[in-house]
């Protein structure tokens, strides 16, 4: 007997980020947080390298005082509205995880292919906090291509794919616009 397909095809055509100022408690807990990244770590991963890692941000102020450290080393008289928006950046939703690619090299398995497994545990961690009833919202922006953050988090080779941030919609989650299908769908030879 085929499973049913149903459930799991509507969630994948509902699922949706949010965004994450709009975020509010409760996040997950210690084990709820857990199962999701367990469950986010069964991506595709050619030559199972796992060439990613998550960081779990608990101490936001902290976090905050990186971004904002990181900024003045690269920009000496930041406006304060350039300070202020890291630090509602770093205090977002309930629950933050950062996600680093971290390539293995050397390796056969090109760093191309190990980077994007690292995008694709970025959607799995999307989807596991779908599941679990929470939202979540996927950003990156100066935080993720500063080198002061950069350092802060990853070793050697690594660089940041970006920020997800874990809570219960403050509100319900409006639909945003999709593509149509025909601009990206094409066939080959046509």
């Amino acid at each position: 007997m085929l499973n049913d397909l149903s459930t799991p095809l509507t969630f994948l055509a509902t699922r949706r980020s949010g965004k994450p100022r709009d975020m509010v408690a409760p996040g997950p807990d210690a084990a709820k947080l857990a199962q999701i990244l367990e469950i986010a770590a069964r991506t595709p991963d050619h030559g199972k390298l796992f060439p990613w890692r998550f960081v779990i941000i608990e101490d936001r102020q902290a976090f905050a005082a990186l971004l904002v450290g990181a900024l003045r080393a690269e920009k000496p008289e930041p406006k304060p509205v350039e300070i202020e928006k890291l630090e509602q950046f770093a205090h977002q939703a309930p629950t933050l995880v950062a996600i680093l690619s971290s390539p293995r090299v050397p390796s056969p398995i090109p760093v191309w292919e190990q980077e994007l497994s690292a995008g694709a545990v970025c959607q799995n961690l999307l989807a596991a906090v779908t599941a679990s009833g929470f939202v979540g919202g996927w950003l990156t922006g100066w935080p993720s291509y500063s080198d002061g953050v950069r350092d802060a988090l990853c070793v050697a080779h690594e660089k940041i794919a970006g920020f997800v941030f874990i809570g219960t919609p403050e509100r319900t989650l409006e639909e945003r616009p999709r593509p149509d299908m025909a601009g990206i769908v094409s066939k080959w030879p046509d």
